[in-house]
């Protein structure tokens, strides 16, 4: 059975979600870990696990969702998965992150690009990827079917939407994506925002007012 852990990093109040299971294996989704003191709460908490990470999985490439990705990759010698769409926005992300006041972003290689319909594999478990574009040209989401929830990045979030005006965004697309994607789910299924708490498919579907 998949254990969520979640954590909140860098001043975008992003969520770092760690996922494993019953034989210790786990996968790291959007390490958003920057200083010292986030990698170190990072690391402690596989540490007194016991986990054995084995990969690195982002739903895209905005500068929040990557900054620790570099670090965690070098620690535990894991690769790193990102969909083809959007390592052209991982690459951008060095020349603006001084800017946000991250002087010291790393860029990370990509080892394998994530493609709608495969399956991550860890331990015993497995994710399901889909893709959602619209807050980013090549996010994507990692759902569980059988524990009925989706690690859902920044798309949609508790009677909200991930924002449209940044690189790569379409309001149109993002709404598509929901209806199309999340909202064909059932309503049970839990939803593990980029941002912010969780939330429910049917939740959302009743109250949330960019869907309504």
């Amino acid at each position: 059975m998949i254990q969520i852990q979640s954590f909140t990093f860098n001043p975008f109040s992003e969520n770092t979600y760690v996922l494993y299971d019953e034989t210790g294996e786990a996968v790291i989704v959007d390490p958003g870990c920057y200083d010292a003191e986030e990698l170190e709460e990072l690391y402690n908490y596989i540490e007194t696990n016991k986990l054995k990470p084995v990969e690195i999985i982002n739903t895209h490439a905005h500068i929040d969702h990557v900054l620790g990705v570099h670090a965690v990759k070098t620690k535990y010698n894991i690769p790193f998965a990102l969909h083809k769409i959007d390592e052209q926005l991982l690459k951008a992300v060095k020349t603006y992150a001084p800017n946000y006041g991250f002087p010291k972003f790393d860029e990370p290689e990509i080892d394998r690009y994530l493609v709608e319909g495969e399956s991550v594999r860890f331990g015993n478990s497995e994710l399901k990827v889909i893709f959602v574009p619209g807050h980013a040209p090549g996010h994507v989401a990692f759902v569980s079917h059988e524990q009925r929830f989706v690690i859902g990045g920044d798309v949609l979030f508790r009677q909200s939407i991930g924002r449209t005006d940044l690189p790569g965004g379409d309001f149109n697309t993002l709404i598509e994506s929901i209806r199309m994607k999340l909202f064909t789910l059932d309503d049970d299924y839990t939803v593990y925002a980029g941002h912010m708490g969780p939330t429910t498919i049917g939740f959302e579907k009743k109250n949330n007012p960019f869907l309504k």
